[in-house]
C-alpha cells in the first residue's frame, strides 16, 4: 500500500491551520492507483453476498458505485439533509462542535439486506457509526465498513467495535 500512499497529496493547513489534509484526487487521477484501490477495497468482501454498497456523502460516492458493480450489488447513497426526494430515514449524531444529520431513502434497505458501507476516510468514526445506525434502523445487516484511508491516531475504529472494519491505507500520525 506504500505505492498508493505515494499517490496521495498531503496539504498542510487545509481547511484550517493545524490540519493536514489527505487529498485523494491525485490518487484518483492515476489509472493504476484507482484500479488498485478498488481491487483492494473489494478483496475482503468478495463472495460475502453483499446486496448493496452504501456510499457516504460526498467522497464515499467516488468509490461505492464502482465497488458495487465489482461486487454485483446495488449502490445506495447516504446524504446530508434535504438532498433525497423520497421518504427518508435520518440519524443525528454528535460532532466535536455541534451535531450533523444523515439521511437515506426508507425503501433503500430491506429487512436483512446485507450492506457494505464505504467512505474515503475514517477519522473519528462519528459519521461511520451514524451510517451503521441508520442502516440498522431500517433492518439492514452491516457486513463491513470499508475506507480507502484510516487516520489511526484519531481512534475512529473504536466507535465501530463489533463491526468488520477495513482500511486500505493507514496513517499513524
Amino acid at each position: 500500500m506504500q505505492h498508493l500512499k505515494s499517490l496521495i497529496r498531503e496539504i498542510p493547513d487545509f481547511p484550517k491551520p493545524g490540519i493536514l489534509f489527505y487529498d485523494i484526487t491525485t490518487l484518483l487521477k492515476d489509472k493504476d492507483g484507482l484500479r488498485e484501490t478498488i481491487a483492494g477495497l473489494k478483496a475482503p468482501y468478495a463472495g460475502l453476498g453483499v446486496d448493496v454498497v452504501v456510499g457516504v456523502e460526498a467522497r464515499g460516492f467516488i468509490f461505492a458505485p464502482v465497488l458495487a458493480c465489482e461486487l454485483n450489488a446495488g449502490f445506495v447513497p447516504v446524504r446530508k439533509p434535504k438532498k433525497l426526494p423520497g421518504l427518508r430515514a435520518h440519524v443525528t449524531y454528535d460532532l466535536e462542535y455541534g451535531t450533523d444529520t444523515l439521511e437515506i431513502h426508507r425503501d433503500a434497505i430491506f429487512d436483512g439486506c446485507r450492506v457494505l458501507i464505504v467512505d474515503d476516510l475514517l477519522a473519528t468514526g462519528g459519521t461511520a457509526k451514524a451510517t451503521v445506525d441508520l442502516i440498522e434502523q431500517l433492518g439492514g445487516k452491516v457486513v463491513g465498513v470499508a475506507f480507502a484511508i484510516e487516520l489511526t491516531f484519531l481512534g475512529g475504529r473504536e466507535k465501530l467495535a463489533g463491526y468488520d472494519v477495513f482500511s486500505l491505507i493507514q496513517y499513524d500520525k
